[in-house]
């Protein structure tokens, strides 16, 4: 042991300067901490807050999670923020509507701040029958288990008894349009109608060719098939993917874009959709429903982008596909039927709508798939016709035998359409045909996708 007077006051200078940076560093970690607080009850509003929760490796979830919380305060929607780690079965308990922002590191593994959580709840399922949920998981697609963590987490709450607002929204190396699908989803949630895209996509110019009303007379809101055509060369895209559509501006400001489900094919030479005219409650358009509709003329140019939707995307020709929607849905699933031949496995479509006479959205195209065998089976609802007055879900009850048999033999369940009222009812309706269990386990291994809105 030295003695020399000027090693201690070295050694003493050291150790001062060391407790100093630790106790600097539990200072900062303190005002983050409380900012953190402060700025989630800065986002506090009306009613019930929604909790907002991430689990996040390198910080780009925390940062969609607050970006996420701000959209909803756009709309007067209180927002609780949280990271996993301080997450616990309590607050999901208490949380009326929960947004969770969940990464997964390498092949299938959750963040560090989620270890936690992953020992201490997620080993069996809790009592969360009180909690709507929405998940938007991040990954990347060159691992086999991508978003490995975040099917577990939705995994998990649905086998505890908690309800999806929508299918899990899938980010693949933080694809810029899968971020403004979740920014949609919560766009509704806020009730936010026009807001500014957090990551404005690359449009192209492309024309509209044609302008039809599908559905002359109906009781129900007009529905027009609207068909595109490319300014520049044709994109590809497969049955089942998106077209976000760029919003003119409206008072000096960008109202973002709109997606809609593509009802055909590039082989088509046109990218065509099936639009329903929304109405406020005070009777006047909805913005993106009454320019595309109402104002757009034949030859006008628009600003279009074609987005991958993997999650949609259907199952090799050989697979028998059940298709199940309502309304325009038809139009994602139509596109799905363009993909098929008859020397496939077979199709079976099950649709509802408000009257025969007026909205058998493409009845002739349907029939000529019926008669060439790509279509093996049609069955159909209308809920407003006399001696009908069923919905979608009525059918999905009335054909439980069959569709328990379609599945045996490897059938995959594609849904499209309203994500109130027909999504849910759906869904409940194959739980009782199939399961809860067996349809959890379609979900899971991608025979169960859905394309609701």
């Amino acid at each position: 042991m030295t003695t020399d007077p000027t090693r201690w006051l070295w050694a003493a200078g050291a150790l001062g300067l060391w407790l100093a940076l630790i106790a600097l560093t539990v200072w900062r970690e303190r005002r983050a901490r409380a900012a953190a607080r402060a700025r989630s009850e800065a986002l506090a509003g009306e009613g019930e807050a929604v909790l907002v929760a991430y689990a996040s490796q390198t910080g780009f979830g925390e940062e969609l999670a607050w970006m996420t919380a701000r959209a909803l305060g756009a709309g007067g929607v209180g927002a609780r923020v949280l990271s996993f780690s301080d997450l616990d079965l309590e607050t999901l308990k208490g949380a009326g509507r929960a947004l969770l922002i969940v990464s997964t590191t390498g092949e299938g593994d959750p963040p560090d701040p989620a270890a936690r959580f992953v020992r201490r709840l997620m080993a069996a399922p809790a009592g969360l029958e009180g909690l709507r949920y929405g998940l938007l998981a991040l990954g990347d697609r060159s691992y086999d288990q991508f978003c490995g963590f975040g099917h577990a987490v939705d995994g998990w709450l649905r086998r505890s008894g908690a309800e999806p607002l929508f299918d899990p929204v899938e980010v693949d190396d933080g694809d810029a349009g899968a971020v403004r699908h979740w920014q949609h989803q919560v766009n509704q949630i806020a009730g936010v109608a026009s807001a500014p895209d957090w990551t404005p996509p690359a449009f192209e110019p492309w024309r509209l060719a044609a302008h039809a009303l599908a559905n002359p007379g109906s009781p129900g809101g007009e529905a027009y098939h609207l068909a595109f055509e490319p300014v520049g060369a044709l994109p590809d895209w497969s049955a089942g993917d998106i077209v976000e559509i760029g919003l003119p501006e409206r008072d000096g400001a960008a109202p973002g874009s709109r997606e809609y489900s593509i009802a055909s094919l590039p082989s088509d030479g046109q990218l065509e959709l099936l639009v329903r005219l929304m109405r406020r409650p005070d009777g006047t358009s909805g913005l993106a429903s009454g320019w595309l509709t109402s104002d757009l003329a034949v030859g006008q140019a628009v600003g279009l982008r074609v987005r991958v939707n993997r999650s949609f995307h259907g199952p090799a020709e050989a697979t028998p596909l059940i298709l199940i929607g309502n309304g325009t849905g038809i139009a994602g699933l139509r596109a799905h039927l363009k993909a098929r031949t008859a020397s496939g496995g077979g199709a079976w479509l099950l649709f509802g709508e408000r009257t025969r006479a007026y909205d058998a959205f493409f009845d002739a195209e349907l029939q000529a798939w019926r008669a060439s065998g790509v279509l093996t089976r049609l069955d159909r609802a209308f809920s407003r016709d006399p001696g009908d007055g069923r919905y979608v879900q009525d059918l999905v009850a009335a054909a439980a035998d069959d569709l328990r048999a379609w599945v045996a033999r490897g059938a995959a369940i594609l849904v499209c359409g309203s994500l109130e009222g027909m999504s849910q009812g759906v869904h409940a309706a194959l739980e009782q045909a199939l399961g809860a269990e067996a349809l959890l386990d379609l979900l899971e291994t991608g025979r169960y996708r859905r394309d609701v809105y």
